[in-house]
């Protein structure tokens, strides 16, 4: 199965030959307009659920199975960028409204704001939660060179800001193997992998290694099952990186 989102969450079948479209699903009240879905995560813990997240200020929890809604959460004041999910019923989002929120679905009428950005209303584009080590997550902000890190036990506080690209992140991903190891890409051109350290030094964190692309890098992803291989997107192009 393949997802994809847009004005839709989309379920493919991937066969030899063919890509069939197996689903479209819809959470709008009337047919004539559905707010454009942002992003959207694919719960690895429990592969039937997918959180979506809308410029509505909702996150859409969807069982793929039975192609239904299981939740609609209002998560923000503002448009949602990103979703991503922790446990199998913990999810976390990231906003116009600057904030960082994580849900319960046993408890769908709370929410906890982990962190909010230091300067008014200034949008968080992305969210990469750590699946080797659940207390952290990564975010960054609209128009912003850094990459902020955080622990969930502290809210509001982050435990480390890296801020070595020369431009705007696009994109950031945990390594699937290591606890400790994050890449990130940006409008600099460059794919930064950094090493956590307990305690950052005097002068701030610096990158482990660096690739440079031949123009920004929008996208990227650490594939969890070649976790030596990381992708990247920029212009017309993708290359597959040997970490």
């Amino acid at each position: 199965l393949l997802a994809s989102s847009g004005d839709y969450l989309r379920l493919w079948e991937v066969g030899h030959s063919s890509i069939e479209l197996i689903s479209v699903l819809d959470n709008s009240k009337t047919s004539e307009f559905s707010a454009p879905l942002t992003s959207f995560d694919w719960n690895d813990v429990e592969p039937n659920r997918i959180g979506t997240s809308s410029i509505d200020t909702t996150c859409t929890i969807w069982d793929i199975e039975k192609g239904v809604v299981e939740t609609q959460l209002i998560a923000h004041d503002k448009e949602v960028y990103d979703i991503a999910w922790g446990e199998a019923r913990v999810f976390g989002s990231v906003s116009a409204d600057g904030s960082v929120r994580i849900f319960d679905l046993r408890d769908k009428e709370h929410s906890t704001i982990i962190y909010e950005s230091p300067q008014p209303d200034t949008p968080l584009l992305r969210l990469a939660w750590n699946k080797q080590d659940l207390r952290y997550m990564a975010t960054t902000l609209m128009d912003s060179n850094k990459v902020v890190i955080l622990d969930i036990r502290s809210p509001t506080m982050p435990v480390a800001e890296l801020d070595r690209h020369g431009a705007s992140v696009n994109a950031i991903a945990w390594a699937p193997q290591s606890c400790k190891h994050i890449c990130s890409a940006g409008d600099d051109t460059h794919a930064l992998i950094w090493e956590l350290p307990t305690v950052a030094g005097p002068n701030g964190i610096g990158p482990l290694s660096m690739y440079s692309a031949s123009s920004e890098i929008n996208q990227l992803q650490w594939s969890a099952a070649q976790p030596d291989w990381i992708a990247i997107a920029f212009s017309n192009k993708m290359q597959l990186l040997k970490v």
